[in-house]
């Protein structure tokens, strides 16, 4: 069987490569008109709790799909704005996106 490489170090990776904020610094920033703050986690997650007012969904399965212009499925809201937060529970996921989407 193929090892394959753990979470853990794909996101330390992935974290290595983007710009981390601190949530009371992500708080701070909201209130500036060019930020998005975009909640990738699952919508049963969202039904569940509650997300950042204003937040905008973008599942992260769809991520890549929404933010492509080129993609049938672009959203228009990642053509619009200069910078974009993206958080999800426990910034795991965000990270992998981040830097994906920065790739």
């Amino acid at each position: 069987m193929r090892a394959i490489t753990p979470v853990s170090e794909l996101v330390q990776k992935a974290k290595s490569k983007i710009m981390l904020i601190e949530p009371a610094d992500a708080l701070k920033k909201m209130n500036e008109g060019n930020i998005v703050f975009v909640d990738i986690r699952d919508i049963r997650e969202l039904w569940k709790e509650a997300k950042i007012k204003n937040a905008y969904h973008a599942p992260r399965g769809m991520l890549e799909f929404w933010v492509d212009p080129k993609s049938p499925y672009f959203k228009s809201i990642f053509g619009e704005y200069n910078h974009y937060i993206l958080y999800c529970a426990s910034g795991w996921r965000s990270a992998l996106a981040v830097s994906t989407l920065t790739e």
